[in-house]
C-alpha cells in the first residue's frame, strides 16, 4: 500500500495539485459564463463522390447552423470553424435528397448544434463526360475603311471540355475572349483563352489558343 501511494498518489504531487486547480478554475469560469446562441452559414463538404459522377445542380446549397454554448466561446466562433459533411459514396446518377443531422455537423469544442436549416438538401448528379468541341473566335471592333476579314484560323481548332454529360452534350463550341481588330489591314495573331458559358462545364486544357486574322481589301463597289 505504501508503494502504491508513493507511485500513483504522491509522485509529482505538486504538478497534480496545480493541474487540478487549473481544471477547477476553468470549470468554474465556464460554469459562470452565460449561455449564448449564434447562427453561422457554412458550406456543405462533399465526401467520397464517385469519380465518374458530377454534380449537375448549378448551386450546391449551404446550411445555417445554430450553435449554443458558453458566451465567451460562442462569440469567437466563425463560419470557417464549422463545417457540414455529407457522405456521397454509392451515389448514382439522378436526383437525390440527403438529410443533414447534428452528427454531420462539426462545430468547435465546447458548443452544441441546436438547429440545422435546411434539414435536407436536394442535388442532381450526372455521369462525367469529356469530349472535344470547336473553338469559335469572338472578333469585335470597327474594321478599317475598305477592309474585311479574309480568313480566321485557330490553333488548336478544338479544345477538350468536361462536366455533367447532359450539359457537355449541349455545348456546341467554346468561345475565345474578345479579339479587337479595329483598324487592322493585314495579318494579325492573338493569344486568347477559350471558355464555355455553362458554369458546370470546364475547359480542361489550361493553355490558350492562337487566333490568326487576315484582313483584305474589299472589292470596290461598281458605280
Amino acid at each position: 500500500m505504501s508503494d502504491f501511494l508513493h507511485r500513483f498518489v504522491l509522485h509529482n504531487l505538486g504538478l497534480k495539485l496545480i493541474s487540478l486547480a487549473l481544471a477547477a478554475g476553468l470549470w468554474m469560469a465556464v460554469a459562470r459564463d452565460p449561455v449564448a446562441e449564434i447562427a453561422v452559414e457554412v458550406p456543405i463538404e462533399i465526401r467520397n463522390l464517385p469519380s465518374n459522377l458530377e454534380i449537375s445542380s448549378e448551386v450546391v446549397p449551404t446550411a445555417q447552423i445554430r450553435l449554443r454554448g458558453p458566451e465567451g466561446i460562442v462569440h469567437r466562433v466563425r463560419s470557417a470553424d464549422v463545417y457540414a459533411a455529407i457522405e456521397f459514396s454509392g451515389t448514382r446518377p439522378g436526383e437525390h435528397t440527403f438529410d443533414l443531422t447534428p452528427q454531420q455537423i462539426h462545430p468547435p469544442s465546447g458548443v452544441e448544434v441546436v438547429q440545422i436549416l435546411p434539414s435536407q438538401i436536394h442535388l442532381a448528379f450526372d455521369t462525367r463526360l469529356t469530349r472535344q468541341v470547336p473553338v469559335q473566335p469572338r472578333v469585335i471592333g470597327q474594321f478599317a475603311e475598305g477592309y474585311r476579314i479574309s480568313s480566321i484560323t485557330v490553333d488548336p481548332p478544338l479544345v477538350t471540355v468536361s462536366g455533367p454529360a447532359g450539359r457537355v452534350q449541349a455545348v456546341e463550341s467554346a468561345t475565345t475572349d474578345p479579339i479587337d481588330v479595329s483598324g487592322a489591314m493585314n495579318r494579325l495573331s492573338f493569344v486568347r483563352h477559350a471558355y464555355v458559358s455553362d458554369p458546370l462545364v470546364q475547359v480542361t486544357q489550361s493553355s490558350p489558343v492562337r487566333v490568326t486574322v487576315i484582313m483584305e481589301q474589299a472589292p470596290a463597289r461598281a458605280h
